[in-house]
């Protein structure tokens, strides 16, 4: 949809269900809305979420997203495909650039997701999409009972993450990459007790395979077997728009919010997994109705 000239009352940048959730509440308000998206939804890379609810037999995370951007339709509402380049305030509230051009708005929402921090490995997007690899140990974790898993995790919280992890499945396994440390004795301790492997050969590549299995190679020579494998390698927020305005963030580059979900710049609010706190797509969708409500009650009242 090509962008008006107007000051818009919100601009959004990031279509996903935070994004697209707060569009859908500010059209309803009446307010004038541009949507940025640059595809890069993470929710479209989830080939069934079964913990959304609503959806007893789960829901095709590219069926969630056309959903909403149904539901926004009917508002009048678009998606502008793009990518907003920067951020700098105005007068009249904030200036964006964009491949769309110069965009004008009173207040900006922020649903820009984050980045994880992936492995290499060949056919990594077909391998996420038929579930043998899997980012969100909280979403699908009970989806691996009696599953066969791998961890590969790095220096921080990496026995925390197999715990977890080992609540739902029998047989875990724990690889570790580029590790600074070895694990203490406590941590090996824990891991004992729960009964899940450690392998201490540093990991050196991961293969998907035509059956769906994953197959881990470690640095001795070795090669695992298995039939999910979590990547608990971090991620860093998609942040940088806020950045550049000063806003305050936390670790991994998560923006500090507000009850409102407004950032420490004025005006400047953000939902969703760019935001300190639990990354799940109910949360996103609860964070967008607060900050979309927020907004409107923030601008210049427009009567019917």
């Amino acid at each position: 949809m090509p962008l008006s000239d107007d000051l818009y009352d919100c601009l959004i940048v990031g279509g996903g269900p935070g994004g697209l959730t707060a569009a859908i509440y500010l059209c309803r308000f009446r307010r004038k809305v541009a949507l940025v998206d640059k595809g890069h939804s993470r929710l479209a890379l989830i080939p069934t979420s079964h913990n959304y609810p609503g959806f007893p037999e789960g829901v095709h995370g590219e069926d969630l997203l056309a959903r909403l951007r149904e539901q926004l339709a009917r508002y009048e509402g678009e998606v502008t495909e793009g990518e907003v380049t920067s951020l700098d305030k105005s007068s009249e509230g904030f200036v964006a650039e964009s491949s769309a051009g110069l965009i004008r708005a009173r207040t900006i929402l922020l649903a820009t997701g984050i980045a994880d921090g992936g492995m290499p490995m060949e056919g990594w997007r077909d391998a996420v999409g038929c579930g043998a690899v899997r980012l969100c140990p909280v979403c699908d974790g009970y989806d691996v009972m009696g599953r066969n898993v791998a961890v590969v995790s790095g220096q921080k919280n990496a026995v925390g993450h197999a715990l977890f992890i080992r609540s739902f499945a029998e047989h875990v396994t724990l690889f570790d990459r580029e590790r600074e440390t070895p694990l203490t004795d406590a941590e090996r301790e824990r891991l004992k007790a729960a009964q899940i492997r450690h392998i201490d050969s540093p990991l050196v590549g991961a293969t998907f395979n035509q059956d769906k299995s994953i197959t881990l190679h470690t640095e001795d020579g070795e090669n695992w077997g298995f039939d999910v494998l979590y990547p608990m390698l971090g991620e860093t927020a998609r942040s940088d728009l806020a950045l550049a305005l000063g806003a305050q963030v936390a670790d991994c580059n998560e923006l500090i919010v507000d009850h409102h979900q407004q950032t420490s710049v004025p005006g400047l609010f953000a939902v969703g997994d760019v935001v300190r706190g639990l990354n799940q797509i109910s949360v996103a969708n609860g964070q967008a109705a607060v900050a979309a409500t927020a907004i409107h009650n923030a601008l210049p009242a427009r009567y019917a």
